[in-house]
């Protein structure tokens, strides 16, 4: 099966042509970043009408790219939510033209759902990932928008339980905000890894976010906030010893609760396999200290390749091939949703958490 995949949930126009076994045929990624890097974070307007310009040429070199015609594909995937509205819509629409005019089924995929399932992607040129992934497995999902711990018992959305999540800001929302502040653009999680790197995480005292060990939950705004009144006593440091520093003062507080907390759920539920997913997961300590600390803990770590952490259609395109295969079809009617298909268990901002079984509203596309 070659299912080709679309992506246009936030800033990046991707296409990708995969097989139900996760082989990557071609993969196509146009980034927005030069768009929204003057304004220090996306602008969901530049967003929509960049991949209006850009969703036509994307998919057919990805078609190019993998020698393919639209006619040799055997079904379509999209990603229906979460995300920016009118920046979803681009790829829904182009999904259900095609689908309509190729007479080929069409699947909607939760774009969470996705980056959980990115890890069994199989790029060529790239070894066989060590540990090898299988269900079931715990799994860290961080990115821009998005900080949770999920139980994943297999591809399924019935099959994926929300174990704790941020409260408010994600992980890499939080990066960015510390990049804007410090005057390092956008986005800031690259940044801020690079001069980490060169930086003491103790030469600065910086809180510890939601240091519960009774909780799986994650809050980064009094993080950020402790940096601010740092920089607002101390000034904005420029480009020396005390800047780098700083970067890693706060990278080490989002590690260290990012990392203890994902193994911490791994132990509770007693499974032994963490996988790593989203944007964040591509940050150099993050990856290095979890697969360190899990050795000792007997928990082994799969950590994807770099390509398979950021948005991607080949991780949409794999993710709706396991949905095309269970005999699925959403054509006629696919709709978008800013929410994720995922039940929450984390309620936003103070207060009780949410009952694992509380309902939502007209859950789609998985």
């Amino acid at each position: 099966m070659r299912v080709l995949g679309i992506e246009t949930s936030c800033d990046e126009t991707a296409a990708a042509i995969v097989t139900e076994n996760g082989e990557v045929i071609s993969d196509v990624v146009h980034s927005q970043v030069s768009v929204h890097a003057p304004y220090g974070g996306v602008v969901p307007e530049l967003a929509s009408r960049d991949h209006m310009r850009n969703i036509r040429p994307v998919v057919y070199t990805a078609l190019e790219k993998a020698g393919l015609q639209l006619s040799d594909i055997d079904g379509i995937a999209v990603t229906a939510r979460p995300g920016l509205s009118g920046a979803l819509l681009v790829g829904v629409q182009m999904a259900q033209g095609l689908a309509w005019a190729l007479d080929k089924p069409l699947v909607g995929v939760d774009h969470l759902v996705g980056h959980l399932l990115a890890v069994f992607l199989k790029h060529p040129g790239l070894p066989p990932l060590e540990p090898q992934p299988a269900f079931p497995f715990v799994a860290m999902l961080a990115s821009g928008g998005h900080t949770a711990i999920y139980s994943v018992q297999g591809p399924n959305i019935e099959q994926i339980q929300e174990l704790g999540a941020t409260r408010d800001d994600a992980a890499g929302e939080a990066y960015d905000k510390i990049a804007k502040l410090l005057g390092l653009g956008y986005p800031g999680g690259p940044i801020i890894d690079k001069l980490a790197k060169e930086g003491d995480p103790d030469a600065i005292e910086l809180s510890k976010p939601m240091a519960s060990k009774s909780s799986l939950e994650f809050s980064f705004s009094g993080l950020k906030t402790n940096v601010a009144r740092w920089v607002e006593v101390n000034g904005r440091p420029g480009d020396d010893a005390t800047l780098r520093n700083l970067c890693a003062a706060f990278q080490r507080r989002v590690v260290d609760t990012l990392v203890s907390k994902t193994l911490r759920a791994a132990r509770t539920n007693g499974i032994a396999r963490v996988v790593l997913g989203g944007g964040v997961a591509a940050n150099s300590e993050l990856r290095r200290r979890s697969v360190e600390r899990g050795a000792k803990l007997g928990i082994e770590v799969v950590v994807p390749p770099f390509r398979s952490c950021t948005d991607n259609a080949a991780m949409i395109a794999y993710a709706g091939a396991q949905r095309l295969l269970a005999g699925h079809d959403d054509r006629g009617r696919l709709t978008i949703s800013p929410h994720t298909s995922l039940p929450r268990v984390t309620k936003k901002g103070k207060g009780a958490r949410l009952h694992p079984r509380t309902p939502r509203a007209s859950v789609k596309a998985s």
